[in-house]
Order: structure tokens, then sequence, then C-alpha cells
């Protein structure tokens, strides 16, 4: 008798859209590798991602990590938004070249997202919105800030009205408590990101991880400097590590320099991997110091959670979903140079607190923002899409 031969189910194409991709770094770049990684281990799922390249004109297309990448050359970059007249005919093309049956764009960065969910034609869509307003609220930026208002109120809307299905990162995203919308927040890779030591026989350090862009002050992370001479004024033993690149990461430098904390302060660049996690392992303290909406989760948190570390951070955008004062960290006013410096002050010298802070903190990383368990729903998205 023959055996019965098993129809072969050909995989269905997801296309991952999204304004930047690793080796990037970022909360956003981050969360669009893990979705693809999901979708490339599910055997009924394919990813291929459609994101932005560094050259001019050339589109340049390569397998990284197992999943096929097209990045697209751009022409122009406004602020942190990469643009290009050519993308409404390259993502048509990539899109019919590579099969995609489901599009998922990242957002909040205008262009190469909105036009992914624009164009998709029949194809359904989910739509991941990152961030809350996108208002930088600093000084010179009324031009740009003119521009995201009338984004957010008249582009915007249309995005999320043509998405078959939108995900929120957090309650502040400004997809939340749309009617298509379901919430799945970042999450961490608990197999790399692992406890050090007891934070309170670590070094007296202080680290900001994140980008350092003059586009991105918002970030606040002026006011960590500022908050940080005054702890090195009392604790002669603290220093300061800020961890990322960007064209501000200079300004900070010299801001250390005319407070007198200079030779406490590092800069140290990008640091990816395994290099990452050391550092997180290492720091007594992890700091978010931003001052917007904009900053609506902040994967860096859940990242030092897991490692044992305690963290600080700014009472603004989604920053409170992930810290409860007093329980997995501390929470202080947005901007505020004296509280953001007792904090760490208070987190450096209790060394009961900080072992309660992070131990807390460990446990909440754990039981909330494992990234299989958060991926698991996308596959699923994508599988009833």
């Amino acid at each position: 008798m023959n055996a019965k031969v098993m129809p072969q189910v050909t995989p269905r194409t997801v296309a991952v859209v999204a304004p930047y991709y690793p080796p990037k770094v970022g909360g956003v770049e981050n969360y669009a590798a893990q979705v693809a990684r999901a979708i490339a281990d599910a055997p009924d799922l394919r990813p291929v991602v459609i994101t932005t390249g560094a050259t001019r004109l050339r589109t340049r297309v390569a397998t990284e990590d197992g999943v096929l990448v097209v990045r697209l050359g751009t022409w122009l970059r406004l602020s942190n938004t990469p643009l290009s007249p050519l993308w409404p005919l390259q993502l048509r093309r990539w899109l019919r070249r590579t099969g995609a049956e489901v599009v998922n764009a990242h957002a909040p960065v205008p262009g190469l997202p909105d036009l992914a969910v624009l164009l998709a034609g029949r194809r359904p869509t989910v739509l991941t919105y990152h961030a809350g307003s996108m208002h930088k609220g600093e000084p010179g930026s009324g031009l740009a800030d003119r521009l995201i208002g009338l984004y957010e109120r008249r582009v915007l809307p249309r995005v999320f009205s043509r998405a078959a299905r939108l995900v929120a990162v957090s309650p502040v995203s400004l997809a939340s408590g749309q009617p298509h919308c379901e919430e799945i927040s970042p999450g961490v890779d608990l197999a790399r990101f692992t406890p050090g030591g007891p934070a309170s026989a670590r070094p007296r350090s202080v680290v900001y991880l994140g980008r350092m862009d003059r586009s991105s002050a918002w970030k606040g992370v002026d006011v960590l400097v500022r908050a940080f001479a005054e702890v090195a004024a009392e604790l002669p033993e603290a220093r300061l590590r800020l961890v990322g690149g960007g064209d501000a990461v200079a300004d900070h430098v010299e801001l250390a320099k005319r407070l007198g904390v200079a030779d406490r302060v590092e800069a140290t660049g990008e640091l990816t991997g395994d290099r990452l996690a050391e550092a997180l392992r290492g720091a007594a303290v992890l700091v978010l110091p931003s001052r917007s909406e904009a900053e609506s989760f902040g994967m860096v948190l859940v990242e030092a959670m897991a490692c044992g570390t305690p963290v600080v951070g700014s009472a603004v955008g989604g920053i409170p979903c992930v810290v409860t004062d007093g329980e997995n960290g501390l929470l202080v006013p947005a901007g505020d140079v004296a509280a953001l410096a007792t904090a760490c002050r208070t987190v450096l010298t209790d060394g009961a607190l900080a072992d309660r802070l992070a131990a807390r903190g460990l446990e909440v990383a754990r039981k909330r923002y494992s990234w299989p368990v958060l991926t698991d729903r996308y596959v699923e998205l994508f599988r009833s899409s």
C-alpha cells in the first residue's frame, strides 16, 4: 500500500517594515528584529525585512541571521527621519517580488512605515506603534514640533484606519485605545541579560544606555550629567558611564568638563551583545532620564532589571508602566536635576534598598517580559490576518 503523501504548505511571507534595523542600535530596531526572528522560527511563516540603508540610491539585499533584509537607499534625513521619493515604487516592487502576504510596519518615524500601510493593497497590515506624541518641546524645536503636530493630527489617523490590526507597545502609545488595537510590550532576552553580583556590592557606577543625538535631546542625558555632578560632590568614588553613540556625545562630555566631573564620566560608544549585558550587570544603577511622552516604554529598563540592576527613571511616558516607584525602581519628576541626584545617591548608598529593588526588578523581568512569550502573540496575529 502506498504511503499517504501529505501536501506541502508554502510558508506565508510576512514583510517587517521598519525605518531602522540592526546593526543600528535602538529599541524599535531590536523589537523589529525580535519579531523577524520569531517569524523565521515559525514553520508556516517566512520573514522579509524592508528597511532603510546608508546609501543614497542603491538598494542592498542580504541574508542576516537567517532573515532576508532589503535596505532601500535614503536620499535625505530630516532630524531622525529618513526619506526618499523612490520608496513608493520600491515598496510596491519589493512586496510583490518577495511574495509578501502580510505587512508588519513599525512606527513612529514618519515615512517608510506609513507608506507600507498605505501601499499594502489587499495585504492585511499590522502596524506596531512605539511612541506617544513625538513633540520634542525643546528649545529650537518649534518648526519640528509643528510638523510633528501636523503629522499626528492629519496623517496618522489615516494610517491607523488603514491598518487591519494595531499593536501598542504601552498604554501611552498613540495607537492605544483604538478599537482594533492590542498591547504587546517590548521584551528582554533572558539568556543574554542575566543577573550579576549583588547590587550593593558593585562599584558605584551610574549608567545611561541609549542614543545621544541632538535630535533626541528629550532623552534628558544633560539632566543626568548635571545630577551626577551633584552626586559626585558627595561620593568621590562614583562614576558615570554613557553607553551609546550619536552627535550629542561630545556635548555631554563638554558639559561634564564645565561641571568639573570629566574625569569621572566615561563615554563608551555603542555596545552590543554580550558587552552590553556586561555593562548592565556591572552597574550599580541604570538611569533613564527622559522628559517626553515619546519615551513610550524604555526597553533598557527591563534589560537592566534582568541583570539584577536597580533602575531610576523619569515619571513620564511609558516609564511608570514599567517601574513602580519604591517597588522595582525609583521614579523622579522629568527634568528635575535635584530629584534625580537624590534618587541616584539613595540607591548608591542604601545597599538594602538597592538589593530589594534589584530582586523585585528581576522578578518582574522574568514574569512579564520574556521575548518568546511576547513574539508568540505576533506569530498568532500573522497567522490569523
